[in-house]
């Protein structure tokens, strides 16, 4: 390589996987490029679409004089694969002028620029501007050559013509990087607020079901999550609160999938029918809201795979399929497959079984433990989906070890839930934040602030004011955050652990939505969301010192759009701060001043680099400021 290029960025494993955007997402593009003397370097991104066009390149520059680090943006304008790699040159216009500028101040004249002049005009003659600008290039040229002319007239065209120079340069010793890629999503792989809800506890059909939807609608989420909605195994399915012994009239647990009424790719018979869930994710969109369908490999006892595929599964020494443990907990109505055990016959019946769902209008799989499936194997799922189907997204529930968390991102899932239910403090905020930011090139984060299996200890001791807290951090600190039905209704009762109260995993939950209730706050974080893009992205995120550990202060900045917020950490006392901004992370000078509008209240401060703050949980424990220069 004649002109070393290293260090590129957005690479993921060497480019052994793509790396990760969106559609209308600024893209940093990094490369530390330098060689040997003192000519002058250019550096551009040369870039692809997914059909293999190629855009217009894009000049890198310097981040920092004399790094030889350099950057641009690049902004992907459609999903798919997209392929850049990093071009360097000799540019010797920019080594021309700079060599003449230096002579010409060191009080040089026509006699000693006599080479330079030629030198120059022999530059501009290799040019490749546009037509209408060559007429420009050529008089610069000729008047460099006009020895009739005064030194100052023969260069001042063609130093002139340096914005032209650095849009067309001439190139030597051109070195081109391999190839890298950046697999793109539409914006709902980034940016989304997610509601997960039962439809059987809400009037037993995906038809009655439907009620719901203006009022989740109404709290501004854009994506609506359904458990899985296919039929439930008869044979050890579970009662209430997990118990061995169902009744006639308890539903079991929807994950535990597949009975005499079919599997993977059929509707529980007291939802509906095929057609109802269609209807049903029809009259969502209508609404404004994108439905997720569970994706849980996982079978019941008595699931029609069980007979006709027992090799999928694993068989113990005593003849019976194992069933699903995660010690001491066990789960006996539900069969694990084993994808080792005719591996091509499993994958293709799952690509099926995907695509027949997409065929249904859905668009968006959350993926139940991908953590227990081969890694390897979803590598081939999603590629293979997105080959017809590059607007589908994965995210993946995987609450497990880091290594297989980021794994499973590279590998091509398109959000992940995250630590974020319990990371508490504000040390642990700013650091675990501060890992995803490191990790955006391949991995995007979704905050739930619970789950059905995930009921946090600080929401069952921390009170209304605890739900407010973390519904603001969860929304306003990540892109995509998410919250399980009756979070909003305060609920709180565990059963032991982290475990709900009468988890509506195995039973129906009647609840009455018209109690008080945290849904107008919901709504109003959410709106907050949507109108001010600063909030749309994770990589903006900076934080802010304050003296008190009980307070996070951060900030969001997105061209004109600045979003400034403290929150405090604690729900049961007043809390007092003083805050040292990072000026310039606002997009202001260190000794200005600004009105902070307090979108929640509507109050006004003036504010500057040090203030003191108040925060009243029980009043509002937060302050989301739209920053106004003065």
């Amino acid at each position: 390589m004649r002109i070393p290029i290293e260090q590129v960025s957005p690479v993921v494993d060497c480019g052994r996987y793509p790396a990760k955007a969106v559609v209308g997402e600024r893209v940093p593009v990094e490369a530390t490029v330098y060689r040997e003397g003192h000519d002058a370097l250019g550096c551009a991104v040369i870039w692809r679409d997914p059909a293999g066009t190629a855009r217009p390149s894009l000049r890198m520059r310097q981040l920092t004089a004399g790094t030889d680090r350099w950057s641009t943006e690049l902004v992907p304008a459609a999903t798919g694969r997209w392929k850049y790699r990093v071009e360097a040159w000799s540019d010797p216009y920019l080594t021309w002028k700079s060599a003449v500028e230096k002579k010409i101040d060191a009080g040089q004249g026509v006699e000693d620029l006599r080479n330079d002049l030629r030198e120059g005009a022999e530059i501009l003659d290799r040019s490749r501007v546009p037509n209408g600008d060559r007429a420009t290039v050529k008089a610069a040229a000729a008047a460099l050559r006009d020895e009739t002319a005064g030194l100052a007239h023969r260069v001042a065209p063609a130093l002139g013509l340096a914005d032209l120079m650095w849009r067309h340069p001439v190139k030597d010793l051109v070195t081109r990087s391999p190839q890298y890629l950046i697999w793109v999503d539409r914006v709902e792989a980034l940016f989304g607020a997610w509601y997960e809800f039962f439809p059987r506890s809400e009037g037993g059909t995906l038809r009655a079901a439907a009620h719901r939807l203006p009022e989740i609608a109404e709290m501004g989420f854009d994506i609506l999550y359904l458990p899985p909605v296919h039929p439930i195994g008869e044979v050890n399915r579970k009662g209430p609160n997990n118990s061995l012994l169902a009744g006639p009239d308890d539903p079991g647990s929807p994950w535990a999938i597949g009975s005499a009424a079919g599997g993977h790719d059929a509707i529980h018979p007291d939802l509906g029918t095929p057609a109802d869930f269609t209807w049903f994710v029809h009259q969502a969109g209508a609404h404004g809201l994108r439905v997720a369908m569970d994706l849980a490999l996982q079978c019941a006892p008595d699931h029609p795979w069980i007979t006709e595929h027992p090799e999928w599964f694993t068989t113990r020494p005593d003849g019976t399929i194992a069933y699903a443990e995660n010690p001491p907990k066990k789960y006996q109505d539900i069969y694990p497959l084993n994808f080792d055990n005719d591996p091509e016959g499993i994958r293709a019946e799952i690509l099926r079984l995907v695509r027949h769902w997409i065929g249904h209008g859905v668009r968006i799989f959350r993926v139940d433990n991908p953590h227990t499936k081969p890694v390897d194997f979803w590598h081939w799922l999603i590629a293979e989906v997105h080959a017809g189907d590059p607007d589908v997204l994965f995210l993946s529930e995987a609450f497990t070890r880091p290594a297989m968390m980021h794994g499973l991102a590279k590998v091509g899932f398109s959000q992940s839930y995250t630590y974020f239910t319990w990371r508490t403090s504000a040390a642990e905020l700013r650091q675990y934040c501060e890992e995803l930011i490191a990790a955006l090139p391949y991995m995007r984060p979704n905050f739930w602030v619970n789950t059905p299996d995930i009921l946090p200890l600080h929401l069952q001791k921390g009170g209304p004011a605890m739900f407010k807290i973390r519904a603001v951090l969860a929304s306003l600190l990540s892109p995509s955050w998410g919250m399980y039905a009756g979070y909003e209704l305060y609920e709180h009762e565990p059963l032991k652990g982290e475990e709900y109260l009468d988890s509506e995993k195995y039973q129906l939950v009647r609840r009455n939505w018209d109690r008080p209730s945290l849904a107008p706050y919901i709504g109003r974080l959410n709106a907050l969301r949507r109108a001010n893009p600063a909030l749309h992205w994770l990589r903006n995120l900076r934080f802010h010192w304050v003296d008190n550990e009980s307070l996070l202060c951060w900030s969001k900045r997105d061209g004109d759009n600045t979003v400034l917020i403290v929150c405090t950490l604690d729900p049961h006392q007043v809390q007092w701060g003083n805050t040292a901004l990072d000026m310039a992370a606002l997009g202001l000078d260190w000794p200005a001043r600004f009105t902070a509008h307090d979108e929640l209240t509507g109050e006004e401060y003036d504010w500057g680099q040090f203030n003191a703050v108040r925060l009243d949980p029980h009043a509002e424990p937060a302050h989301v400021f739209t920053i106004r220069p003065r």
